[in-house]
């Protein structure tokens, strides 16, 4: 079942990464200092910390922070340019938005093959060029609607 980007639950997450990994509580425990029902908690949390988000990856050796940096490409709207001064530079990293991994790619034409959306839909609404879209679709043998 792929990952709703929308809503992003990571507690749930992190218990199937945990499921798959096959760990055992009492290693978790032992890596957080904490008990079971410490664990348990965090199954159950919407979010959570970026400490203890950061040890899970570590823990479970997946990066749950680009499930969120998904979110952001799917969702968030264009950078605005308008109050910017061109004169002045950020000195935090600068990233591009439209950088489309495979996963967002299978997203995308799941949305399309599934008719929850047409093409011109996820072009509208993902801002995603028509060109690219389209080279999607041949590459990956998507019947578009």
């Amino acid at each position: 079942m792929p990952i709703n980007y929308k809503n992003i639950h990571i507690g749930t997450l992190i218990e199937k990464r945990v499921s798959e990994c096959n760990i055992k509580v009492s290693r978790i425990c032992n890596f957080f200092d904490c008990i079971e029902k410490d664990v348990e908690e965090m199954y159950k949390q919407e979010d959570m910390g970026t400490k203890i988000l950061l040890k899970w990856c570590k823990l479970l050796k997946y990066d749950f922070f680009r499930i969120y940096t998904q979110h952001l490409v799917l969702f968030s709207p264009p950078a605005s340019h308008d109050n910017k001064d061109p004169d002045r530079k950020s000195e935090l990293p600068q990233f591009r938005k439209n950088i489309y991994t495979k996963v967002m790619i299978d997203f995308i034409l799941e949305l399309i093959s599934t008719e929850q959306k047409t093409t011109r839909q996820v072009i509208d609404e993902y801002k995603i060029p028509k060109t690219t879209l389209y080279k999607w679709i041949s590459k990956y043998k998507i019947d578009k609607t």
